[in-house]
């Protein structure tokens, strides 16, 4: 990876327009944490894992700015049900065509939540690597946590993603393709920028059945440190066609796993639960008589 650019301090002031309607901005000695969202591997869900860290942190009290750096295809706007409010785009502001205050979008429910989207009609080649480091840079002056949703794959988008991360979140699901993927990526990280591990749409029932790999598996290869395990299951499918986070909808394991993440971003220690199968009718049927599951 080519060595980034420092943004000039000039560059900077041209970024950091104030944000209307956001709460007071971050000192500008205490910069917010910017943290990106990668996997390598497309549909682990990078988008989903950021939309919903991005709202629990929000729920928290936490003024976030979630950024899709997917350029040339955008999904972020739709899984937060923003999609009928972009008007402005990430190079927009890049290419002084806007304000950064006019581009970002404010989430309709939570209020300290911020969405920068991406210019669906552009290509990844039209981000210059120092321009979206300073991007980075000027939301980290008023905004606790930069989330920055990284596309597919390891090229031009990967490095923009990653040019104004400090830390890394590697999402990857337990698949062999999924995990080589993944490994490949901690592998191109910067030195200087730490990753943590989420083991994505884990299903108990096949770790069980071994026909998946199991979340010990997956850090085997890995090793990075293990920060959320987050089952799979329907919810997060309605979730997403509704354009609303799963941690919105009650009972849901994943949204539950989701905000368990955000609490151990914030420093807070829980422990990862070993997630069950949920038993059907005739399996609890059968529990309830002492006879076991071939």
């Amino acid at each position: 990876m080519k060595e980034i650019e420092t943004p000039s301090d000039a560059a900077l002031a041209r970024l950091q327009e104030p944000v209307a309607g956001a709460p007071p901005t971050v000192a500008q000695t205490a910069y917010g944490r910017a943290i990106v969202v990668t996997s390598g591997k497309g549909g682990v869900g990078k988008t989903t894992t950021t939309a919903n860290l991005g709202t629990a942190l929000a729920d928290a009290g936490k003024r976030v700015a979630v950024v899709d750096a997917d350029v040339g295809l955008r999904n972020l706007d739709v899984v937060l049900g923003l999609e009928n409010r972009v008007h402005k785009h990430l190079l927009d502001v890049i290419e002084k065509q806007c304000t950064m205050e006019e581009a970002l979008v404010r989430d309709r429910v939570r209020r300290t939540l911020y969405l920068l989207p991406a210019a669906q009609n552009r290509e990844k080649d039209d981000v210059p690597e120092a321009a979206m480091c300073s991007v980075i840079r000027a939301l980290q002056t008023q905004f606790d946590f930069v989330l920055i949703d990284c596309p597919a794959g390891i090229e031009q988008g990967f490095r923009n993603a990653v040019a104004g991360a400090q830390e890394a979140i590697v999402v990857t699901t337990p698949e062999v393709s999924a995990v080589r993927d993944a490994d490949r990526v901690i592998g191109l990280l910067p030195p200087n920028v730490p990753a943590k591990l989420i083991v994505n749409r884990v299903r108990p029932a096949l770790v069980r059945k071994n026909t998946m790999m199991s979340v010990d598996d997956v850090n085997n290869i890995l090793r990075l440190e293990l920060i959320g395990v987050v089952p799979d299951e329907k919810e997060i499918i309605i979730a997403t066609n509704r354009g609303t986070p799963v941690i919105d909808i009650e009972g849901s394991e994943t949204g539950a796993a989701f905000r368990r993440i955000a609490r151990r971003l914030l420093g807070e220690t829980i422990e990862i639960p070993a997630f069950q199968e949920r038993q059907g009718l005739f399996s609890r049927f059968m529990s309830t008589l002492g006879i076991a599951r071939p």
